[in-house]
């Protein structure tokens, strides 16, 4: 079945006539929600572990990840492009000086043809994207902001530490430098309405944010949001009202706008609920494109851009 949303295989291949596949780098940085700066605890979603791999923690350079993730994904994609996924948390959250090392060293590494650097709105400033902007004479450069939302009031609620103005600025000082957007968006945020998620999506397609993730909103161990779930004051989507919401989430989106990602992978040791993303992901991911194809939908249908 044709897919009806610009996924990431595609339009790596439209670059690049061969698979490009991101390999996770964990560079020991921290979180100014973690560290102090802002906040001790995190968002409410978020483990100590960040989303991290802990190689950072075992000793492992930058670039022994790359070689290492190489060799995994070329056993099952020969002729593969790399891109180097700075993921754990916010991976512009040092001077600068530092951040270049770490960039340098994932892109001498061969066959890795760019970086895609995952952060918060409120860790970068002027010089940082003219350090991203620096590379992109040669290299493809990805700058991922965990937004989760467009609204305030949902911001305050997951204790995310910024408002939906940092993320209108860091936008603003990325554009037309040669360096493309992807902004994480949660689904399932306690409180939002379906009206207040299709909120968040007309405002990435009039940002014209060149690509999004969409993430569930689930429960892992030890988090704020475990402790909610188990006073009942949280209740997860099920599978059939995520993949509807994704769907009209994708009909309002331009066209052009890469779908890095429409469900997420949670770990199998951390995740309490919901069960269904641990054995579904890829059935939900056709069943967000039959959805699609019953409503004689696809994305940007309803874009009015």
């Amino acid at each position: 079945m044709e897919k009806r949303y610009f996924d990431l295989n595609s339009y790596f291949r439209s670059i690049y006539g061969v698979r490009v596949q991101k390999v996770t780098v964990d560079a020991g940085f921290t979180c100014p929600n973690r560290d102090g700066k802002l906040s001790y605890g995190g968002c409410i979603y978020c483990n100590p572990k960040g989303s991290g791999t802990g190689a950072h923690g075992k000793g492992l350079s930058v670039g022994d990840q790359i070689e290492s993730g190489k060799e995994r994904v070329k056993r099952r994609y020969k002729n593969s492009k790399f891109l180097a996924y700075f993921q754990s948390y916010s991976n512009t959250y040092a001077p600068v000086e530092h951040l270049k090392k770490l960039y340098d060293e994932a892109l001498s590494v061969e066959d890795v043809v760019g970086l895609s650097i995952g952060t918060r709105p409120d860790c970068v400033d002027p010089e940082k994207i003219s350090l991203l902007q620096s590379y992109t004479d040669k290299y493809l450069i990805w700058i991922e902001y965990g937004i989760q939302t467009i609204h305030d009031k949902s911001l305050t609620l997951i204790n995310r530490g910024h408002d939906y103005k940092a993320f209108e600025k860091a936008v603003a000082i990325t554009k037309n430098k040669g360096i493309k957007i992807c902004a994480h968006i949660i689904i399932g945020i306690p409180g939002e309405t379906r009206d207040d998620i299709l909120e968040t999506a007309k405002e990435m397609a009039r940002l014209k944010i060149d690509g999004v993730k969409i993430h569930l909103l689930y429960v892992v161990k030890g988090t704020k949001l475990h402790e909610m779930y188990d006073n009942n004051e949280f209740e997860c989507l099920t599978q059939n009202e995520y993949i509807e919401l994704t769907c009209d989430f994708l009909e309002l989106l331009p066209k052009e706008t890469i779908i890095q990602r429409v469900t997420g992978d949670p770990h199998s040791d951390e995740l309490v609920a919901p069960s269904w993303p641990l054995t579904t992901k890829s059935q939900t991911i056709t069943k967000i494109n039959q959805t699609l194809e019953n409503r004689n939908s696809y994305q940007g249908k309803y874009c009015n851009l």
